[in-house]
């Protein structure tokens, strides 16, 4: 089988090169699209063996990544991004996995890979993962000016291919896409998937009272088989609770209520739910006190589920960041030999507050043992 890597890019010397070493020895050529590089990024492609080809602009991601793939000849091409890269898979792995999807689908499947994105938050740097379909068969082309997708109905299967995203950290592509999601939900004002882009770009823009008629408008109109709806569901729900106010409050109530049958095994939404119903309560302790169990049992529950990368979510959910929380919980109940034993779960798999709140109630992460 003939893997060729193909990509998109501009004005990426800082991520090219670590980019293409991540990838080099799985393919057998790298296609790369420049769309107006003025600095070092074709120079960096070349230099590393990649067919560079120069690609005018015409504000359509779709367009750029397929003039790339109308020059690939192989049978499988592997998307990625400059700002991402590669976990080790050796080939002999990756072409057993392969043979064994096409074992039983023939050609007609993608395959997804596992992405780490980093990104800021109030603990520093965390981490959440998607399942992106990146893998495509000869044939498959895009569709979609910005957040483009595979124009297929095929089915998308995990590759077990992981890769780093630090770009959310380093650059903000809100300014860049927003008049490209504008666009788009102007031509195409039925399209959720671009209610749902709309949505989360205007809240990681900080930009919240905007972002809310959109997820809302998301959520009338989303099916329950569209691969983002959770993604979607949970930054909607997230949103609410960060704008707060009895208004916001009631309407992430309705809603958790309401996606706990659907949701409900999953770590991530879990988590939001302690989140939830803690400031639930501090809204209003007289009327809310009865909720206080439901943020024990919310953490606990993500416990019992676990880690699972491959459904996506936040990184900890299923387990460090959601002991440190039950140790904000016990500590705050007056309960210190329970907090001090989430705490160190907490600590052990790494996590930098959980030692600060060991030193603070004086269990000293000095008193345990790895």
């Amino acid at each position: 089988m003939k893997i060729n890597l193909v990509m998109i890019v501009r004005n990426e010397e800082r991520y090219l090169e670590r980019c293409l070493k991540s990838a080099v020895h799985l393919v057998d050529h790298m296609v790369i699209t420049d769309t107006g590089s003025t600095d070092r990024t074709k120079e960096i492609a070349g230099s590393m063996g990649a067919l560079v080809l120069e690609y005018g602009w015409t504000d359509d991601f779709s367009a750029a990544r397929n003039f790339g793939l109308d020059h690939s000849d192989g049978d499988w091409n592997l998307i990625l991004d400059a700002d991402e890269m590669l976990r080790f898979c050796s080939r002999k792995a990756l072409e057993e996995r392969i043979s064994r999807l096409s074992d039983r689908y023939g050609q007609a499947w993608m395959g997804a890979i596992t992405r780490y994105d980093s990104y800021l938050d109030g603990d520093g740097t965390s981490v959440s993962t998607s399942l992106i379909p990146r893998f495509l068969p000869k044939g498959i082309r895009y569709s979609g000016i910005i957040h483009e997708q595979p124009d297929t109905g095929i089915p998308c299967y995990p590759l077990y291919l992981e890769a780093d995203h630090d770009g959310y950290i380093n650059r903000d592509k809100g300014e860049r896409n927003l008049p490209y999601l504008e666009k788009a939900v102007n031509m195409y004002p039925e399209d959720v998937y671009y209610r749902f882009q709309m949505a989360a770009t205007l809240r990681n823009m900080k930009r919240l009272e905007d972002s809310l008629d959109w997820f809302r408008g998301f959520y009338e109109m989303v099916p329950p088989q569209a691969g983002y709806r959770t993604e979607g569901v949970l930054s909607y729900l997230y949103t609410l609770l960060d704008l707060g106010g009895p208004v916001c409050l009631d309407e992430a109530w309705c809603i958790i209520r309401r996606e706990k049958p659907v949701l409900g095994k999953r770590a991530d939404f879990c988590f939001l739910c302690g989140l939830f119903y803690m400031r639930l309560v501090l809204s209003d302790v007289k009327q809310y006190y009865h909720l206080l169990p439901e943020i024990e049992s919310s953490y606990l529950e993500c416990l019992r589920i676990g880690e699972h990368p491959e459904q996506g979510g936040v990184v900890g959910a299923g387990s460090f960041k959601a002991a440190y929380n039950l140790g904000l919980w016990y500590e705050v109940s007056g309960n210190r030999e329970k907090a001090g034993e989430y705490y160190r779960q907490s600590a052990l798999a790494g996590f930098g507050p959980a030692w600060e709140r060991l030193e603070d109630i004086l269990v000293k992460p000095s008193d345990f043992s790895y």
